[in-house]
């Protein structure tokens, strides 16, 4: 696969990724919709789902959608991919992020339009803490994308076996099971930050939040716009370093 098609399947699936994720956040968020006031939970599921068609959709470049993943997968020293490709991956999921933001705000258009609170309407395309605090901010992230990324180095797809009969390792489930694990990590860790885990996830959408004509928009919080971009890689690179240490590997 050349640079173009990395490009063009990680923009892509990471444009369906934001789209719904972003989207199940407004239809929560805001007034006027069926899903007003469904919770947490409701977020979970629709984020975790909305990897899964994403991921499916970018099936041909690896379904990394975040460079977090990418970057992890590098500093196993056992990529299937060079350095020379990263840049495909990373310029795919961020323009991705940015363009599925922007369908979720059109989608969603006359909600925001009427919505009583437009200031507080960040939230539906990026993340922030409920307790500001940078550096343990920092560490939430840290500790959320470790979890993902480590998950997915240890989790091998079916594999034939003896006499061809399939063996099943944690990834069994394909995408799904990735849906899964990101359900499990926000209801379990994503409450201090809201779990962005994916440094494209909010980068991007952060700055169509910035530059979109929403009636009424807060800040987009540039100040903090960094935690949820340096924390995901870390965590990212730190299992990647790890993995590469483990007998398994």
């Amino acid at each position: 696969m050349n640079f173009g098609e990395i490009f063009l399947w990680e923009f892509l699936g990471t444009a369906g990724l934001i789209l719904l994720g972003a989207g199940v956040v407004a239809n929560v968020v805001l007034k006027n919709t069926l899903g007003n006031n469904g919770g947490w939970l409701l977020v979970n599921f629709g984020w975790g789902l909305a990897v899964f068609v994403g991921a499916s959709i970018a099936n041909p470049s690896g379904a990394h959608l975040n460079p977090a993943v990418t970057l992890g997968l590098i500093a196993t020293g056992q990529s299937n991919f060079g350095w020379g490709y990263v840049p495909a991956y990373l310029l795919g999921q961020l323009l991705g992020a940015f363009l599925g933001a922007t369908l979720a705000w059109l989608a969603y258009k006359l909600q925001f339009d009427e919505h009583d609170e437009p200031a507080n309407t960040r939230g539906i395309f990026c993340t922030g803490p409920l307790i500001p605090n940078y550096a343990w901010n920092l560490v939430t992230e840290i500790i959320g994308t470790f979890v993902l990324v480590f998950w997915i180095l240890l989790s091998p797809g079916v594999k034939a076996g003896d006499g061809g009969v399939p063996v099943f390792g944690n990834g069994a489930l394909g995408y799904a099971a990735v849906a899964f694990v990101v359900i499990s990590i926000g209801a379990s860790l994503g409450g201090p930050t809201g779990y962005a885990i994916n440094p494209a996830r909010d980068l991007g959408p952060r700055i169509a939040y910035a530059v979109l004509p929403i009636r009424g928009k807060g800040s987009p919080e540039w100040n903090y716009s960094w935690v949820p971009v340096a924390g995901p890689a870390i965590g990212g690179v730190l299992a990647g370093l790890l993995y590469q240490v483990l007998p398994t590997s």
